[in-house]
This record gives structure tokens, sequence and C-alpha cells, in this order.
């Protein structure tokens, strides 16, 4: 595995992360924000041909 796609997996497990805390706390604003940030991730790891598997939902 290369750096970039290593950094881009570490990145889209901290935002899911980020995204779970953010729902739980209910904030709606930064639940938001992560969810285009992960939003943005998973489109970018798809433009490389970087396959995601996570146990954390999309979106809700």
């Amino acid at each position: 595995m290369d750096a970039f796609t290593a950094g881009l997996l570490q990145r889209i497990r901290a935002t899911e992360t980020d995204l779970t805390r953010a729902r739980e706390t209910g904030d709606d604003f930064l639940a938001d924000v992560e969810q285009a940030e992960l939003d943005d991730l998973r489109r970018l790891a798809a433009e490389h041909g970087v396959e995601v598997s996570s146990t954390s939902p999309v979106s809700v």
C-alpha cells in the first residue's frame, strides 16, 4: 500500500469516528460538516481506485 492510499484510508477512518461522535453528542452542524468531508474523501478514493470498506453508516 502506498502512502497516498494509507493516508486516505486513515483520514476516512478518522472522519467516520468524528462523524459518529458528532451524531452521538447531537451536534447537527458538525455532523453535516463531517458527512460532507467523508463524502469528499470517499469520492477521492473512488476516483483513484481505492477500495473503502467501512462499518460506519454513510449517512443518516
